[in-house]
């Protein structure tokens, strides 16, 4: 039966960048967008082990973005919170999220059986927020679909998922409901990236749900960073000390590789040990292979990238290499340092002042990343403070997510004003910037909801 009044609840990524989940509740169907764990400030982190201010069970079903753990880490709590249906993603996505959740769920067992062993938790004992059983529970539930299709979910719902570069597997999801459209962006990737297509643009939104890490800031090109990477990997090997890159497994982890290889293979940077210290990052090289139609990088490059570069997945060879002083190139998780194996060399390596710590994608407030970019000279590992000496860089042109004029030109396709569009997934000076620029742009009113507002659409 057809009801009038849908209401959204924001669950996360509301007035924050981080923890993307937006129910929509149709009035006799409850659908799910996004599971995304909460990083970064601690008072957000702490949301993650909260119960859902929803009733989990009756939630119908899933519908995944993308693969990233701020809108798929949430779903081992969901699924012991109740909830029993599918999860929907495209192939790579799902592929992705397997490796993502088993790869969170291995650190937080390691780091609650250090911090036990150790005793630096407040917690007694100090427990994971989800273990490995847990997260073959939730892939239990996974059901992928083919990108541009439309897809019908319940009597008068359906669904299509469309192409939005940023990672392999990452679309923009369009949900029509009683013939009304939603539109949620997910994160939107570049115009030109050396990895991925461009993303494909909406042509029809209701309501739109848009992303606004990057509002108000602008990248410049990828191509006009790799000089920049050049000269760093140059300055740094040449006073003998080695670049450390803390990346996200996915797509970052890929082209950084990819651009550290042409560089060596053009001569301009000289011949050093290069690692890719991450199995979950070794993991999607894999999936490389199996995605020829999602990315721009041909098999035999692929291949001879890797011949390039030391792949470690064992804990024990990260513990040797860590403490390894000769000058060499690391690529290693996490991204923003809220956790990974990067850690691990840091809490060894901080001190050498010779040493780069190069930052290649966004840090979110309350990160270490985010403290280190902004001048922190002491650096907290596994409980301890270690005194920070290494030279910190920061190149903004290879970021995965749309700038301020790839989000409004995202935008640009649409061929009527939406009823109403929701700035979601950013802080608030990033949001208001967006909101601002649609406005100029497009002389549309656009709205910031809060974390856990609900939202009723007429």
């Amino acid at each position: 039966m057809k009801n009038n009044k849908i209401n959204i609840h924001f669950l996360g990524a509301a007035s924050t960048v981080t923890g993307s989940k937006y129910l929509v509740d149709t009035g006799d169907r409850k659908i799910l967008i996004d599971c995304g764990l909460f990083q970064g400030l601690k008072e957000l982190r702490l949301k993650n082990w909260e119960y859902l201010p929803v009733e989990v069970s009756k939630i119908d079903v899933v519908l995944l973005t993308h693969g990233h753990l701020d809108h798929t880490g949430y779903l081992p709590r969901l699924v012991k919170q109740g909830y029993n249906g599918h999860i929907y993603g495209t192939n790579p996505t799902l592929d992705i999220a397997k490796i993502i959740l088993n790869d969170s769920a291995k650190i937080q067992e390691q780091e609650a059986e250090r911090a036990n062993k150790e005793g630096y938790s407040k917690h007694s004992p100090a427990l994971p927020l989800y273990d490995l059983k847990d997260v073959e529970k939730t892939i239990s539930h996974f059901k992928d679909i083919p990108q541009s299709q439309w897809i019908p979910l319940f009597d008068g719902i359906r669904a299509r998922f469309k192409y939005n570069g940023h990672i392999l597997g990452a679309t923009f999801i369009e949900l029509d409901v009683h013939g009304k459209r939603f539109v949620f962006s997910g994160d939107i990737g570049r115009t030109n990236d050396l990895l991925l297509y461009p993303p494909l643009k909406p042509k029809k939104a209701d309501v739109l749900f848009i992303e606004s890490t990057y509002g108000g800031r602008f990248h410049p090109d990828e191509v006009e960073a790799i000089p920049q990477i050049e000269k760093l990997v140059n300055d740094t090997i040449n006073r003998g000390g080695s670049l450390f890159i803390p990346s996200f497994s996915v797509e970052r982890a890929q082209l950084m590789m990819l651009v550290f290889w042409r560089l060596l293979k053009e001569n301009k940077i000289p011949k050093v040990q290069m690692i890719m210290d991450s199995p979950m990052g070794a993991n999607v090289l894999e999936l490389f292979h199996r995605t020829r139609d999602w990315h721009r990088l041909k098999d035999n490059e692929c291949d001879e990238m890797c011949s390039y570069f030391t792949v470690v997945s064992s804990y024990r060879e990260t513990m040797e290499l860590r403490t390894d002083n000769k000058p060499k190139i690391v690529i290693a998780g996490s991204g923003m340092l809220t956790g990974g194996r990067m850690l691990n060399y840091l809490e060894s390596q901080t001190q050498n002042p010779k040493n780069t710590l190069l930052f290649i994608g966004y840090q979110a407030e309350g990160t270490r990343g985010r403290k280190l970019l902004e001048g922190d000279k002491e650096l907290k590992v596994y409980g301890k403070w270690v005194p920070f000496n290494m030279e910190v860089a920061e190149i903004k042109g290879l970021s995965a997510h749309a700038d301020h004029a790839e989000l409004m030109d995202w935008m640009s396709k649409l061929n009527y004003k939406p009823e109403r569009i929701f700035i979601v997934h950013g802080e608030k000076e990033s949001a208001e910037a967006l909101q601002k620029g649609i406005k100029k742009t497009y002389g549309w009113d656009a709205e910031i909801p809060e974390l856990y507002s609900i939202e009723e659409i007429e």
